[in-house]
């Protein structure tokens, strides 16, 4: 089975962009590939997060993944930290980065502009971290968006560089994929781009009913159309795009031919439009309260997936010690 890895910072609660962007495609990776799916709470370090948040962002993450029926039978499922190999190998790929380049990241340009007064190394090596994480277990693919398509291309850089300099064909170049015929993007709610958590436009998989409703009552709307069949303006095409996503197709068209008429109430469509993911996220919901008590299940899925995890990392890592020439085991 080809092996797909996949990491998420542990940045507070998932949402609905996370779910069909990214878990309900693991949902059906974990049924076809080997899986490696990692919460990347080093990652995390660059915005100096306090202790006690780390720890409880972690264990929401895995909580939530196991809620959204992530099975960790069928995936290894574990926390970065908790697989020291990581920094090894992080090492070995820092020794072959070179400064131009990784200044040159779109990634590490953006976080300096918006974080000027924290540009630390973790920034500049950042794509260093997510390729040792990706090349540990030696992955074929990973389910990345656009917006990490550039460390994507760093992380087979790097790959080719380290073969290249030691000549051998140790790594693999891992390929970006979305499972599907495309790639899900899930709007905000706020009329424009993608749902983000700093963005503040999120519906998140923990959010109550009444806390749903009052999110999408608020979404972006206009004065409704005033000639048959026009284009849709974004953000009204954003709320047909949560329409197509949590909704019936008989719902979608309904509101579709609505919009074409001319007819169109836009309250009528955000009260079908909540009552339609409060109906999704209920059950997640439910399961994620009571899975997130249940600190005993959080830390053996943790600790059996570390173990997992550092099986293949100890591989990947002993045979990377002896090409650089350290002699493993002494």
């Amino acid at each position: 089975m080809e092996i797909v890895v996949s990491g998420i910072r542990p940045t507070g609660n998932l949402h609905l962009g996370n779910y069909f962007g990214a878990i309900k495609s693991f949902l059906k990776m974990q049924e076809e590939y080997k899986c490696y799916f990692f919460i990347a709470d080093w990652h995390s370090l660059t915005t100096h997060p306090k202790p006690e948040d780390i720890v409880q962002n972690v264990n929401t993450i895995l909580a939530e993944y196991l809620a959204c029926g992530v099975d960790p039978e069928k995936a290894t499922l574990y926390i970065q930290s908790d697989v020291r190999e990581v920094l090894e190998l992080y090492l070995y790929l820092n020794m072959n980065a070179y400064l131009g380049e990784l200044e040159r990241t779109t990634s590490f340009k953006d976080k300096a502009r918006k974080q000027p007064n924290n540009v630390n190394a973790g920034l500049l090596t950042y794509p260093c971290l997510m390729a040792a994480d990706i090349l540990l277990h030696k992955a074929a693919k990973v389910p990345v968006g656009k917006d990490q398509e550039q460390n994507m291309e760093m992380a087979r850089k790097f790959a080719r560089r380290f073969n290249t300099i030691y000549d051998c064909e140790f790594f693999p170049e891992p390929q970006s994929f979305f499972l599907g015929d495309k790639s899900v993007k899930v709007p905000g709610l706020d009329g424009s781009g993608k749902m983000g958590k700093s963005e503040g436009n999120a519906l998140y998989l923990i959010d109550d009913e009444k806390t749903i409703r009052k999110k999408v009552m608020k979404a972006v709307t206009d004065s409704g159309p005033t000639e048959p069949n026009s284009e849709k303006p974004e953000a009204i095409s954003n709320l047909f795009s949560f329409l197509e996503i949590v909704s019936t197709p008989d719902t979608y068209k309904y509101f579709d031919e609505q919009y074409n008429n001319c007819s169109i109430r836009y309250g009528d469509l955000k009260k079908q439009l909540a009552e339609d993911i409060v109906a999704f996220t209920n059950p997640i919901r439910e399961r994620i309260l009571d899975i997130r008590q249940d600190t005993e299940y959080l830390n053996r899925v943790a600790r059996e997936g570390a173990e997992r995890a550092r099986e293949s990392a100890r591989k990947t890592v002993e045979a990377v010690r002896e090409i650089v020439g350290f002699k493993s085991g002494r």
